[in-house]
């Protein structure tokens, strides 16, 4: 096979596999554009950008979890305290790198307690974040009794704010961290075990892997991405917020499911969480422009989860 026939090959698996999803991302922006002209502009279409990036980056902790058939639905919450513990950190005098190190360390150790009583106590993932992320959520007000923390570090907020080759920063820290999600999960041993132990939890035990520990580093990645997520939106809004990143957790498992990733496990990619999250940029920002109703989002959300849950069903249902 030449070079040539096989790029051939691979954009036409890529156009099966992505061609659906990418018609609908581009349906969504032509109907959003008839409806309010304004959506086309140039200046909407970077603050979609920037508006997906925290959900992007949180979706791509939630492609690893959702791959071994678990959810979490601490994200959130996480994404909240990330804030506020780099807004506290800047209140004790520490600078820009201690407190962002801080900041990913806390959210890795949030997610180590999520993968620890999941995998270690054998509760169900859904239970467990369920109650941690009521756990972390009240965690975030504790320090300000519920109040929001201001964040003066110009350069946390110089992230969410300032631009770089004419892109936001807050851009370039999606491209990089999709990159390196993406070679991890394509190009790595690592990589392929997430997709066994999804795929086949037996046939990962029979083959050597240690289900316990690469379950835990899986939730552990994911509470990692939701805390840089927390860095990002706090570096939009100046300030830690008791409530940011609600529902974020349902916008990142819409993306994963949207672009592919099976909640059964064992299927899905990083490429299609990128587009399932621009898809759910593109509506979110198309409703807002619409004044759309919050608790209308809310149903709108639902009801595309349920899609494409009952999608993947199908599609599991063709294959047998």
């Amino acid at each position: 096979m030449t070079q040539q026939t096989a790029a051939q090959a691979a954009f036409v698996r890529a156009l099966k596999q992505y061609g659906g999803i990418l018609l609908s991302l581009v349906m969504l922006c032509v109907i959003f554009s008839f409806l309010n002209p304004r959506f086309m502009s140039v200046v909407n279409f970077m603050n979609i950008l920037q508006q997906v990036a925290v959900i992007a980056i949180a979706a791509f902790g939630m492609t690893w979890v959702i791959l071994l058939g678990e959810i979490d639905l601490s994200v959130g919450s996480i994404i909240a305290v990330a804030g506020m513990v780099g807004a506290q950190c800047f209140a004790f005098g520490l600078g820009f790198g201690p407190a962002l190190a801080v900041t990913i360390v806390a959210g890795a150790l949030m997610g180590m307690l999520n993968g620890v009583l999941t995998a270690k106590l054998l509760l169900p993932s859904f239970i467990v974040t369920v109650a941690t992320m009521g756990i972390y959520r009240g965690l975030v007000s504790l320090p300000t009794n519920g109040a929001p923390a201001m964040i003066d570090n110009s350069t946390w907020t110089a992230i969410g704010t300032e631009s770089v080759l004419g892109l936001p920063i807050i851009i370039w820290v999606v491209a990089v961290l999709f990159v390196i999600n993406q070679i991890v999960l394509s190009k790595t041993s690592f990589g392929r075990r997430a997709y066994l132990t999804g795929g086949n939890r037996e046939a990962a035990i029979y083959s050597g892997i240690k289900v316990d520990r690469l379950k835990i580093i899986i939730f552990m990645i994911s509470g990692v991405m939701a805390a840089i997520s927390g860095v990002l939106l706090s570096s939009r809004l100046f300030s830690a917020q008791t409530n940011a990143g609600m529902s974020y957790e349902l916008d990142a498992i819409a993306a994963a499911v949207l672009g592919g990733t099976s909640l059964a496990g064992g299927v899905g990619t990083m490429v299609g969480t990128l587009i399932g999250a621009l898809i759910i940029g593109v509506m979110n920002n198309g409703m807002n422009m619409l004044s759309v109703p919050y608790f209308y989002q809310l149903i709108v959300k639902g009801l595309v989860i349920l899609i494409a849950v009952w999608l993947d069903v199908r599609a599991k249902q063709a294959k047998r």
